[in-house]
Order: C-alpha cells, then sequence, then structure tokens
C-alpha cells in the first residue's frame, strides 16, 4: 500500500496518494477549520489489498475538546471522539485509528472526517496518514521527509512588553538553516550587527515559536510567531540575506571538508552576527559571522574611498506630499531626468524602501529648476529596520544651494545596514513648498579580497548527538544567492564562469587557501567585467 497523507500545515497542503474535498471549511495557515456540520473526504487508492490485513488512520489536530467522526468507506472508525483538554491552544495531538482489513477495498477508497452537527467548537485538522498496520510509520516518515524538504519558512510575529497583555506586530521572521543533513532546527539564537539578539523555541511542525528579544537600545519583549509560509529551497529566498558556506570541521592539526552550509535568517533588522542553533537531530552549532575586508582600504570620507550608486536598490519611495497633478511625485528623485519632487508644505518627509538593508556612506541631493526658497535647508537622514524605530544618522541645517541643478554629497560618519532610510526635511529658504531634483545613495565599494592568510566568513564549533566539540569555519560561496559584493548588472556573459568557481568551491576545495584561492578568481573576473 503506497503511503497516504494529507498536510494541511501550509497553502496549498502538501498530499501523496490522495485527493481531498471539503464541505464548511475554512483555509488557515497551518490547518483547515472545520465547523459544525462540516467535512473533508479524503480519496486514495490501494493496490492488491488483504482482508487479513489491517490499517492505521491517525488524524492530527490543534487544541483540545472540539469532537469529530471518523468514517472509512461509509463505516465509522470514532464517532463523537474529542481530545482531552491537556494540551496548549495551539499543540497538535495525534488520536490513532485501528481500521479493520475488511473496510478497505482495492482501488478507491474514502476516509470522512467530520464535525458533528451542533458542535460550538471549531475541529482543527492539521494532518492525516494512513498506512499498514505493519508499516505504519511509513506514511508519517514520508510525511516528515517531505517536511523536511520544506524547510524555507516565514512566520508572522508579534511582541509584547514584560507586565503587559497586548501582542503588537513585529517584522516578519524569515528562516533557512541546511547543513546538508535535511534537519529542520528546534532552537535558535541570533544577533545582529546592531547589537539586537533574539532566542526562540520552534514547534516540532513548525507552526509556531516562542521566545524573547533585546531591541539595540536595550528594550526586552517576548517573541511569538505563527507559520505564514512555507517552501521546498530555493523557493522563498528571492531577494533575501541568504548565505551559502563552504564549510570544514576539525582543528589545528586535522581540517576535512563538512559540506555546504545554506543560512537565512531574516527578522527585519540588521544583518547577522552571530547564530546558534540546535537541529532535530541534536547537533549544535554556533558560529561568529565575520566581514572580510582589505587590508588598507579608506575609510568612508577619507581620500582614496571608493563609493558606488546603490539608488538602483531603492525599491519604493514615499513622500509626505506631492504635486501629482503635475507630475512632480516622489517617484522623480531616483530618475536621471529633470523632474523633480514638489510638496505643498515647509516641512516634508520622504521614506526609501531598499530591496535588502543597504549601508549608506553617502547621499547626494540635487536642487530643482527653479524658485531657490523652496530649497531644502535643514533636514535628518535617518535609518530604520522596520519603519517604526528611526535613528539619525546625519544633521544638517543651515543649508544653501548655490544655483540650479547642482548636486551636493553629504558623508555618513557611521554607515550602517538599514533597510529603511527617511529624509526629514525640517525647514527650507522660506517657500510654503519644498523641491528637489534628484536623492542618490552611495556604498562603501570595498573589493572582494585576494588571496589571504586563512581569512574564513564564518568561525565557530558544532557539535553532534553524543560527541565532542569540533571546530567549525566555511568560506562564503559568492553569487546572487548572498550578500557577498561582486554581483553585477550585465554581467550575464559570465554566469558559467560564476557557477564553475560556485561548483569548485563547494565539491574540491580541501582547504580554506584553496578556498581562498577560488574567490580571488571570482573577484578579479568580476572587478574586470
Amino acid at each position: 500500500m503506497e503511503p497516504v497523507f494529507a498536510d494541511f500545515s501550509t497553502t496549498p497542503a502538501q498530499l501523496s496518494n490522495a485527493v481531498v474535498t471539503h464541505h464548511r471549511c475554512g483555509i488557515a495557515p497551518s490547518h483547515l477549520a472545520l465547523g459544525a456540520g462540516g467535512h473533508i473526504k479524503v480519496d486514495f487508492t490501494v493496490d492488491g489489498w488483504k482482508e487479513d490485513e489491517e490499517a492505521v488512520v491517525t488524524v492530527t489536530v490543534l487544541g483540545t475538546g472540539a469532537p469529530m467522526d471518523v468514517l472509512l468507506n461509509g463505516k465509522t472508525l470514532a464517532e463523537r471522539l474529542a481530545i482531552p483538554a491537556d494540551g496548549g491552544h495551539s499543540d497538535p495531538r495525534d488520536t490513532v485509528l485501528s481500521a479493520p482489513g475488511e473496510l478497505l477495498v482495492t482501488g478507491t477508497n474514502i476516509l470522512d472526517i467530520r464535525s458533528p452537527e451542533g458542535s460550538d467548537t471549531l475541529l482543527r485538522l492539521r494532518a492525516v496518514t494512513i498506512a499498514p498496520a505493519h508499516a505504519q510509520d511509513q506514511a508519517r516518515h514520508a510525511l516528515a521527509a517531505r517536511a523536511a524538504n520544506r524547510s524555507v519558512v516565514a512566520f508572522s510575529a508579534e511582541v509584547r512588553a514584560p507586565g503587559t497583555t497586548a501582542w503588537q506586530p513585529a517584522p516578519r521572521l524569515l528562516l533557512h538553516v541546511d547543513l546538508g543533513e535535511s534537519a529542520l532546527p528546534s532552537h535558535l539564537s541570533w544577533r545582529t550587527t546592531d547589537g539586537s539578539e533574539a532566542a526562540i523555541g520552534l514547534r516540532a511542525d513548525l507552526t509556531g515559536f516562542l521566545g524573547h528579544r533585546r531591541a539595540a537600545d536595550g528594550t526586552v519583549t517576548e517573541y511569538r510567531g505563527s507559520l505564514a509560509e512555507r517552501w521546498a529551497y530555493p523557493e522563498g529566498t528571492a531577494g533575501a540575506r541568504l548565505h551559502r558556506f563552504s564549510t570544514e570541521s576539525g582543528n589545528d592539526s586535522a581540517w576535512s571538508p563538512s559540506g555546504e552550509l545554506r543560512l537565512l535568517l531574516d527578522d527585519g533588522g540588521a544583518s547577522l552576527e552571530r547564530v546558534s542553533w540546535t537541529d532535530r537531530r541534536a547537533t549544535t552549532a554556533s558560529i561568529a559571522l565575520s566581514g572580510v575586508s582589505s587590508v588598507g582600504t579608506p575609510a568612508v570620507g577619507q581620500p582614496g574611498a571608493e563609493l558606488r550608486d546603490i539608488t538602483r536598490t531603492v525599491e519604493d519611495v514615499e513622500a509626505s506630499d506631492e504635486f501629482a497633478e503635475w507630475g512632480e511625485v516622489a517617484e522623480n528623485l531616483l530618475s536621471k531626468s529633470h523632474n523633480k519632487w514638489l510638496a505643498h508644505e515647509d516641512t516634508a518627509e520622504l521614506t526609501f524602501t531598499f530591496t535588502q538593508p543597504a549601508a549608506v556612506a553617502a547621499y547626494r541631493l540635487t536642487s530643482a529648476n527653479d524658485c531657490p526658497d523652496r530649497d531644502p535647508r535643514d533636514w535628518k537622514l535617518q535609518g530604520s529596520h522596520d519603519g517604526s524605530h528611526w535613528t539619525t544618522l546625519d544633521t544638517r541645517t543651515g543649508e544653501s544651494f548655490r544655483r540650479r541643478h547642482e548636486t551636493k554629497e553629504y558623508p555618513v560618519a557611521s554607515p550602517a545596514p538599514y533597510a529603511r532610510y527617511r529624509l526629514s526635511v525640517d525647514g527650507n529658504n522660506g517657500s510654503d513648498m519644498t523641491q528637489l531634483a534628484r536623492t542618490q545613495f552611495l556604498a562603501d565599494d570595498t573589493p572582494l579580497p585576494g588571496p589571504t592568510h586563512g581569512a574564513t566568513d564564518f568561525t565557530g564549533y558544532r557539535t553532534t548527538l553524543g560527541g565532542d566539540p569540533v571546530g567549525y569555519r566555511g568560506t562564503t560561496v559568492p553569487g546572487p544567492w548572498s550578500d557577498t559584493p561582486g554581483e553585477q548588472e550585465g554581467q550575464e556573459g559570465g554566469e558559467a564562469l560564476r557557477k564553475l568557481l560556485a561548483g569548485d568551491l563547494g565539491e574540491t576545495a580541501r582547504g580554506l587557501d584553496e578556498a581562498a584561492r577560488l574567490i580571488g578568481k571570482l573577484a578579479v573576473y568580476l572587478k574586470s567585467s
């Protein structure tokens, strides 16, 4: 008998040897909700079935207390069966039922799960599996394997201050941790470059998490999340801050390749600085990421520093006001034309959202075509991870433009990666309107290093169940999947080389010296393209 499972923890449901129809059901991100009189029917096929065999039906529900009827080919397996109310509101609970062999037939069979008429409690179905009794774990293992493949997970998150009752929305949490062993994480803790920290425990079925976090300003909150979406890698990673590393395990005297590590952990804030985790196989790892930079690179704002225009990575700009009737809107600030942005107020705000967090090292403002009294005079540039909490990066007062369409550049003293930037104009040169022709953002264009003396992109340790800790280190595999600089527009002709080098790095690197050599080759190629 082919394993049968229906997993409703994601949308769409994951099915094997099953077709599901439903009536009076609501589709939630992590379950099906059956109201009174609602039901699902699972059609499945059995080949060569014998009447002296027995099958096992497992129904997984969320929460407690909701009655259900279970029928197989019209024969009752359970009637008004309710799980005892001794679990949490969202804990998955299994009901295991025996199905005598004579109830099954070779060919098409129908399993019917119903919420009885008159029930005042929602029946929340998480999963259903059917398997022969002699191999009752077969379907569960198949379901678990399918779930492990869907290892890119997004959670809707909330935070709550200690001593309060109201939960507040927080940026979504997107994660994917894979050491090549298809083992999902059970615990995670991390710190980001702005000093924020968080630690969470994940439900066994990844339908949610619970933990705590400390913001960069020291504010401590409870932290929880519920499953929003789930994908099989690489789905769900487009545009995300995904790291891929070629890794080694060992110690000073003996290092050996240990496969590839894929790491994606984005809480809507700054970039990762360090992360620790334990997976379902009880493997524990902790790593600290290091930003490899060239020795002697000039500091931002110092003579010789190279800045790169990253304005093209702004995906959206919003203004507190704009003159839409004449087409003088905020979007014009991102173009090279002489169109402008005009606001009907002497103070204004412009919010720029980047495709991914960027460390702005300097910015440029270009005056518009007329009316110098509309030029900004006093303003602040601020950065934010979530659009709610802002950090002031640069403040200007008494500024002036000497001519029309003049571009002036302003350095940022302490660049740090932010997903959003806000230009708050606090005053202009006397008009009741404010205008600009163009806004540009620049980042420090530090090149990838050439061969170095064993430089790594993370260092740490890992421990397997019952084993001793060993050293763990890795080197980034450059490419469009990572934060590593070097992927430029117009380099489609070099795609074959990039793939070749990435493949060499993952398959044949026998030490970090070799990995550094390959990265150096890639850096030279990309710089010359």
